[in-house]
């Protein structure tokens, strides 16, 4: 698959962009991201998926730092699981694929692909709590963040017929 197949955007859109209810973002595998042998770290994997899901924010208008300042509201990763099916390596060019699949009172749960040419590498589920930044404790997704994701939940905004996630 040619990179502009995979890619349907401009590659000096850092932010990725998003392509009916995903969002897509390309990521190089640098030297740092890799072990001895060339092959992406384990871990590396939710720093690729945690790229995705800020730009995901960002492209949709969502400002993690003006909402920290401004509300004292926060996104915190509340439960994560990866099922990695084949290695990464250095110089590959993966595309994250994130897709919100449930939004709840306080927490969003999305899905998370990355691929390379098409195959799947590794699939990560993630659970975000939104936080109030003062005492880490749970608070309802502020309503016009909730109107901002919810076109793009792959389920009903409820979490009604959403992908089974890590509830």
């Amino acid at each position: 698959m040619s990179d502009r197949a995979e890619f349907p955007f401009a590659p000096e859109f850092s932010s990725g962009a998003i392509v009916g209810r995903q969002h897509l973002l390309p990521v190089r595998v640098y030297y740092e991201d890799t072990d001895t042998a060339g092959i992406v770290y384990y871990a590396n994997y939710l720093k690729f998926a945690e790229r995705g899901r800020s730009e995901l924010l960002r492209c949709l208008g969502i400002d993690q730092g003006r909402l920290r300042d401004d509300s004292g509201l926060v996104f915190a990763v509340r439960a994560a699981a990866v099922d990695y099916r084949l290695p990464a390596r250095l110089d590959d060019v993966l595309l994250v694929r994130s897709s919100l699949t449930k939004i709840t009172g306080a927490s969003l749960s999305i899905r998370q692909e990355i691929t390379r040419a098409g195959i799947c590498l590794a699939v990560v589920t993630i659970r975000v709590a939104c936080l109030k930044l003062d005492s880490g404790r749970p608070q309802g997704i502020p309503s016009v963040i909730r109107a901002a994701l919810a076109p793009y939940c792959q389920g009903m905004a409820t979490g009604e017929g959403a992908p089974a996630s890590l509830d």
